[in-house]
């Protein structure tokens, strides 16, 4: 028989594809659906059983890869095709998964944004993203109609779940029809692949624009990084981590908890999960591990089928880590990941090294180390500005154990933001054909070459004597044992800020003396030369955080609070 160019695009091979020049994470999902056609690909929480046990509802990857070849052609249908940039907001689900690989296969470009940043905030971005097209629950439209100046690009909308007063197609009905194969688009290496969101969290929301080349390099360096292998169930609980799962051949097992606010996951029913399906990778914020820590350590919980736990989004305190860890076996282990939505993975640590080596260093103030960058990453310590770097000189970069801001250069780097050229010029540096992002973290490499992570470059504090940075300030703070978090804040203008160290106590000291508690932490602080010149200091109720991963201190909030509230600050004797 014939073999057809369009014959070789549906193999699912990725060695082979490449030879046709298509880079698609959906090709992977053909691939797997050929390997492992019958094993589950994706597993969601459905209900529970009269005695409270939870029961779900599963897709296989053969499953998986018909339902989202046929909402391919019902997409390209219903208008949207390749390129069509097109706001996806659906719950965490079987019907996300669908969507989302049946996006990939048409070529169209999905755009995400957090539904935890507020409403305000969140159609702005979508305003930003100029989509032609519209994917979302009920809610979603009504939000659409309410603000129908923010959506006047939309051209095309589709309904997920029972439409109400607006016409349109729905998902289940593009879904109620007859199987047929669907011809993968020639989507290339340095094609738009998605517009994603950042929280916002250090500024304004910004739309990062991924490319398929981003995804494929992202898959292939996770996969090595942590030795991934198919057949695996994995937890996550960051839903755009779980896209990945299909493309790696694990399972994802969608957790039953609000992805918006991880801090307040039940442990009850993230441990049950675990259980129930044998969970051996799990992603979870530095927040949903202690506040399952926490809970394994009171109850005696154990997880024996965890063999590695992936933590990023914010840096994991040593003591959480130490929490967690003892839920695990022996040789599992805690993974700390650092990146950014504009690139990521840039470096992976492990819970071992941490614990028996550089936790002690973090403690005095040298900062948290995150690991050496991976195979595929360059990572560089750069001389700290805060104007835009046009071309990349080697006289940029800092000597080993010298602070600086943290630039990196790789495949998973993203090329720009979304209609934002002045914030692509703050934060790219062209090299030739190549870009270093600018993390705007700031850090040190120590001589075996790993990355120390200092805080971000926007919070550091000037004063008239010296600049304080963020994390090793506030470690100092954190091994106080009352002391739940702290965050280092600048009242004032840079360089004439005032050091001012904001406490937010374990719950179970809120009624201590905060005059004698305030005492301690200065002489604590009195006796280390980082912080010996921070003599200000305000007790918080409870830090601001990222919606995100709840884990990020949005520290400008805090500034703003402690300015307003400074004549309430304890000041050191």
């Amino acid at each position: 028989m014939l073999t057809t160019a369009n014959d070789k695009l549906n193999t699912g091979d990725p060695a082979k594809d490449k030879d046709n020049t298509i880079v698609n994470v959906a090709r992977y999902l053909k691939r797997m659906a050929r390997v492992q056609p019958y094993s589950r690909a994706v597993v969601c929480p459905r209900g529970r059983t009269a005695s409270g046990r939870a029961t779900y509802s599963h897709l296989t990857f053969l499953q998986l890869d018909r339902a989202s070849d046929i909402l391919a052609h019902g997409l390209e249908a219903s208008g949207i095709r390749r390129q069509t940039r097109t706001i996806v907001m659906v719950r965490p689900g079987l019907e996300f998964f669908v969507l989302i690989f049946a996006m990939f296969k048409v070529g169209a470009v999905p755009v995400m944004v957090d539904p935890g940043m507020g409403v305000g905030r969140m159609v702005d971005c979508l305003k930003q993203s100029r989509a032609q097209a519209m994917i979302g629950i009920p809610q979603a439209h009504v939000l659409r109609v309410l603000y129908r100046r923010h959506f006047r690009t939309v051209k095309h909308w589709i309904t997920v779940g029972r439409r109400w007063f607006w016409p349109g197609p729905t998902l289940q009905g593009l879904l109620d029809q007859p199987y047929r194969p669907f011809t993968m688009a020639r989507t290339t290496a340095s094609e738009v692949a998605a517009i994603l969101f950042t929280t916002g969290s250090t500024g304004p929301a910004k739309g990062v624009i991924y490319t398929h080349g981003v995804f494929d390099a992202q898959i292939r360096i996770i996969k090595s990084q942590y030795e991934i292998v198919p057949g695996e169930t994995d937890l996550p609980t960051f839903p755009l981590f779980s896209l990945f799962d299909p493309a790696l051949g694990m399972t994802a097992v969608i957790p039953d908890m609000d992805p918006t606010r991880p801090a307040k996951a039940d442990p009850v029913k993230i441990i049950r999960a675990i259980e129930d399906h044998g969970v051996t990778n799990m992603f979870a914020s530095p927040a949903l591990l202690d506040r399952l820590g926490r809970y394994g350590q009171k109850h005696e919980v154990k997880l024996p089928s965890l063999k590695r736990v992936i933590t990023a989004g914010a840096p994991a305190a040593p003591v959480v880590m130490e929490r967690f860890v003892k839920m695990l076996q022996d040789e599992a282990l805690v993974h700390t990941g650092y990146g950014a939505t504009e690139a990521m993975p840039v470096s992976s640590f492990s819970s071992r090294e941490i614990l028996e080596e550089t936790r002690r260093l973090s403690e005095k103030g040298f900062g948290i180390c995150v690991g050496r960058p991976n195979s595929e990453m360059e990572v560089r310590i750069i001389r700290i500005t805060d104007d835009p770097i046009v071309h990349w000189s080697d006289e940029l970069v800092l000597p080993p154990n010298e602070i600086g801001e943290i630039a990196v250069r790789g495949p998973v780097v993203t090329g720009g933001y979304f209609e934002r050229p002045r914030q692509d010029a703050l934060s790219k540096i062209r090299q030739g054909a190549s870009i270093w992002h600018r993390m705007g973290d700031l850090g040190w490499m120590d001589k075996k070459g790993r990355i120390w992570f200092c805080g971000r470059k926007s919070h550091r504090v000037i004063t008239p004597e010296k600049t304080l940075y963020t994390i090793p300030c506030e470690a100092i703070f954190n091994n106080h044992p009352m002391v739940y978090r702290s965050a280092l804040v600048g009242p004032g203008t840079p360089p004439r800020q005032k050091a001012l160290i904001c406490i937010e106590v374990e719950k179970q000291h809120a009624r201590a003396d905060r005059r004698q508690l305030a005492d301690e932490l200065f002489r604590l602080a009195g006796a280390n030369e980082l912080t010996a010149g921070i003599r200000l200091l305000m007790f918080h109720p409870s830090f601001p955080v990222d919606i995100r991963h709840n884990a990020k201190i949005f520290r400008e909030k805090l500034k703003v609070w402690a300015e307003k509230n400074i004549e309430r600050a304890y000041r050191a004797e």
